[in-house]
């Protein structure tokens, strides 16, 4: 049976820039920062913070692009990881549905919608109909992945009838500047439900870790 996913899309960040010299990511955007000042001699142990907000409040955010974060997310779409990687200036590194077998058959829903509730009637051969739901018709989809694959299908072909719930793994590599642009865009009131409440844990998280960059949105 096809293992049904409600609001289990997870982040988990697994690396922010520093210097090379121990510095944090603050500490670096200051010091690339005041090459444009020529200021580097009023660096201090607690100036980054105030520069940092500084270049924020001013609008000077390619400054913020010397420091980058990478993060994985689980147990989210396709569709998910569809919209995610429209984000050009981004590095992306995703499960592969041609080199990963969908055996495990999991799929996200909607968690507003009912999984068993039988709402669409399929009309079948010899006049036959029958209601189904979403429960019935992700087996039904597991059962002719599995089927295909059983029957000698490689996986690039067996692939094409998953469905664009089934359950992803990506990676994401990018700038501060360009992870507070998909802020914006993906935790609006307009956005996918599905990444909009993943991109808002993942914001409120960085709030609390570096709340200087992101403290604003």
């Amino acid at each position: 049976m096809a293992q049904i996913l409600k609001n289990q899309g997870s982040h988990r960040i697994l690396a922010i820039m520093a210097g090379i010299g121990g510095e944090n990511s603050l500490q670096l955007i200051e010091l690339a920062g005041r090459t444009s000042y020529q200021s580097r001699a009023q660096i201090t142990n607690d100036s980054a913070a105030r520069f940092v907000k500084m270049l924020r409040e001013r609008g000077h955010e390619s400054v913020l692009e010397h420091s980058c974060m990478t993060v994985e997310f689980n147990n989210v779409s396709r569709g998910f990881t569809h919209e995610l990687v429209r984000h050009r200036l981004a590095s992306f590194t995703q499960e592969s549905t041609r080199y990963v077998d969908g055996g495990d058959f999991k799929v996200v829903i909607p968690p507003a919608q009912d999984k068993d509730e039988k709402l669409v009637e399929l009309n079948l051969p010899n006049g036959i109909k029958l209601k189904v739901s979403f429960q019935d018709w992700m087996d039904l989809n597991e059962q002719m992945y599995r089927g295909l694959r059983k029957a000698g299908w490689i996986r690039q072909d067996a692939r094409q009838v998953l469905p664009n719930g089934i359950k992803a793994q990506i990676v994401v590599t990018a700038n501060f500047r360009e992870w507070r642009h998909i802020f914006k865009v993906r935790t609006a009131p307009d956005a996918h439900w599905e990444i909009r409440q993943v991109m808002k844990n993942l914001l409120e998280d960085l709030k609390k870790k570096i709340p200087i960059i992101f403290d604003d949105l």
